[in-house]
């Protein structure tokens, strides 16, 4: 029996971050079949609440969002 990895991943510390912009935290998932590198920055909020800031991009580099196809319904002359 294979261990089903979707919707699960792992996140490690960034060894190599140099400046700010670098992740704190990096690894990868799997989200419905498909396999992303994740990246996380701790950051603070206004009112001093620590939260992640999370960043997914596909491992095959294709693109991040397909974009949704145009509904025509809407085209019709619309008196406002």
């Amino acid at each position: 029996m294979s261990y089903d990895n979707n919707l699960s991943g792992a996140l490690f510390k960034n060894q190599k971050k140099q400046t700010d912009k670098h992740p704190d935290y990096n690894g990868s998932c799997e989200i419905e079949g498909t396999e992303y590198w994740v990246s996380a920055w701790v950051n603070k909020s206004s009112k001093g609440v620590s939260y992640m800031s999370l960043k997914f991009n596909p491992k095959d580099g294709a693109p991040k969002k397909e974009q949704a196809p145009v509904d025509d319904d809407f085209a019709d002359d619309v008196p406002f």
